[in-house]
């Protein structure tokens, strides 16, 4: 009896271990493509004021890890420094010059960079960049 016990628990251990792996997995892949923003926490303009024209966008590929977008005016580029729900995007990026009016672009970019994790809907059509636990900006897959 100790057998059969030991043995149904070891295999249960292993199931859930294998679901766990999976689940982490299925969620990084979820990031690939492109996402939206639709919300940004910080600034005393309303969101349209902000981005009038253009909205910001992100797009993840995961086999070259790599991140590249648009904060609205400049397009950007750079490594993609993801573990698990941890995200970081401090190290220096590429970003094009061109004059941009309004402060959009540079909340955009500040923002940006004060994110330390992310979560995605159980749907898979929002990702939210969080700070501590504050979301502090929100995308819709494209």
């Amino acid at each position: 009896m100790k057998k059969i016990i030991l043995a149904l628990t070891v295999f249960c251990l292993g199931f859930v271990s294998c679901n766990s792996f999976k689940s982490t997995t299925n969620k990084t892949a979820s990031l690939e493509g492109t996402w939206e923003l639709n919300y940004v926490t910080g600034s005393r303009i309303a969101f349209g004021g902000l981005y009038p024209n253009n909205k910001p966008s992100i797009t993840f590929d995961l086999k070259a890890n790599s991140i590249s977008g648009s904060n609205s005016c400049n397009r950007y580029s750079g490594k993609l420094n993801v573990v698990e729900n941890k995200i970081s995007f401090k190290e220096p990026m590429a970003v094009t010059k061109m004059f941009c009016p309004g402060e959009g672009e540079g909340i955009y970019m500040s923002t940006l960079q004060k994110i330390d994790s992310y979560s995605i809907s159980e749907d898979g059509k929002t990702l939210n960049f969080i700070m501590g636990d504050i979301a502090m900006m929100r995308f819709e897959k494209k």
